[in-house]
């Protein structure tokens, strides 16, 4: 088959499928945008960079940024086919951008198959759950019906869907779920792996090792959306009861998925000027984003790993500690509890109860007696579900494939 990958940020969710594919005898293309600056795994053409559109009126900004990309990636895809004779016969592509919004007008023929992420709900997820940060009102419910346009456009337009967890796939309303397939983007567990020798040399020159007391913290951005404000109050008490810990930090001072703070600053500057007088700043260490192989050899070397989220999209960080054979104390919010079951593979505390994490996390650096076997359930649960060689992968492929044989 002609498969054409279409993704801003390629290859994004599709790292191993598209060359999976082409190695499969497929020709596999990917369609992206033109300061996309990551190496592919397949050949690549791209589309021209939208420039940010100016709309009357805040509702109707997101879907016409989202419009303006996709009538790119449109105008990309027409000249794919008018000048250079390329019609796929499948097309994937991440309806989180609209980019596949008119692709079915260049090529209808076309099977179109979208990665859904996740749909914006007004209740019962992101929206209103952390009314401190992210006050609950009409006009953010508002905002939110006004982002899910091109989401539901996206997906009414697909021939299929493929949703990563069941949390996020359940976030679209019925008549859309039935469209999407669950299949995790997959783990690589022969790298992902736990590693005695693991070890991290802090910008301080410190190195951390298995003998360190080391706590580690993972988050694309430091943010509320992440917990980051709820595990730095937590920190005081940990480092007060732990004098030997070392917390390591990871994650960029924007903001990925929330709001900006009112002032400006970062949330790590305010949770800094919130909690900082109490706590011993040596054994703080805020390292940025790291290269991934020391981001793996923290999340292998950790005494404990904390992860905390809204209910929203689940993080690979989770996902690759369990995999790491991490004790990792989570939040008891919906798309942790599909992976983690509180004393069986992990410990679970709720979201906002900052003594709970506290004492979950001192127990953990304390050296829970049960903690071997939580570290081995943890990988377990990784290897036995969600394995990119043995079942994300072949799923995927089968995925694709059979679309390409629908009537």
């Amino acid at each position: 088959m002609k498969i054409l990958f279409v993704h801003q940020n390629f290859p994004g969710q599709f790292p191993h499928l598209a060359p999976a594919l082409a190695r499969r005898g497929h020709q596999v293309l990917a369609l992206t945008d033109e300061k996309n600056e990551r190496p592919s795994p397949v050949n690549t053409v791209r589309y021209k960079a939208p420039e940010p559109v100016q709309t009357n009126g805040v509702l109707g900004r997101t879907y016409s940024d989202f419009a303006e990309r996709g009538l790119l990636a449109a105008r990309g895809a027409r000249a794919l086919r008018d000048r250079h004779g390329f019609s796929p016969d499948v097309i994937v592509g991440h309806s989180g951008w609209g980019e596949t919004l008119f692709l079915k007008e260049i090529w209808p023929e076309a099977k179109l198959l979208v990665y859904a992420e996740l749909m914006y709900r007004t209740r019962g997820h992101d929206v209103g759950f952390d009314a401190e940060m992210h006050p609950d009102s009409d006009e953010a419910r508002f905002m939110t019906v006004a982002r899910s346009a091109h989401l539901i456009q996206g997906i009414v337009q697909a021939d299929a869907a493929i949703a990563p967890t069941r949390y996020q796939a359940d976030s679209f309303p019925p008549e859309l779920r039935q469209k999407i397939t669950v299949i995790h983007d997959g783990i690589d567990t022969a790298r992902v792996c736990p590693n005695p020798d693991a070890n991290l040399t802090l910008p301080n020159g410190q190195v951390l090792d298995k003998d360190s007391e080391v706590l580690s913290f993972v988050s694309r951005s430091l943010e509320p959306y992440r917990g980051f404000h709820v595990f730095m109050r937590a920190l005081p008490a940990v480092l007060k009861e732990r004098p030997q810990a070392q917390v390591v930090v990871v994650g960029g001072e924007g903001v990925s998925y929330g709001s900006p703070s009112r002032d400006g600053r970062s949330w790590k500057d305010i949770l800094l000027a919130e909690v900082g007088s109490s706590l011993d700043l040596d054994r703080v260490h805020f390292v940025g984003r790291l290269a991934y192989a020391e981001y793996l050899s923290l999340i292998q070397l950790a005494k404990v790993h904390c992860y905390l989220t809204y209910p929203f999209v689940l993080s690979w960080s989770l996902t690759e500690a369990l995999s790491a054979g991490g004790y990792v104390v989570g939040s008891d919010t919906a798309p942790v509890r599909e992976l983690i079951t509180d004393g069986q593979n992990g410990r679970l505390v709720p979201f906002f109860d900052v003594p709970a994490l506290s004492a979950a996390l001192i127990h953990g650096l304390a050296g829970d007696p049960d903690a071997a076997r939580l570290r081995e359930a943890a990988r377990q649960t990784i290897v036995n579900g969600y394995d990119l060689q043995r079942f994300s992968l072949p799923r995927q492929i089968e995925w694709v494939e059979s679309a390409g044989l629908m009537g």
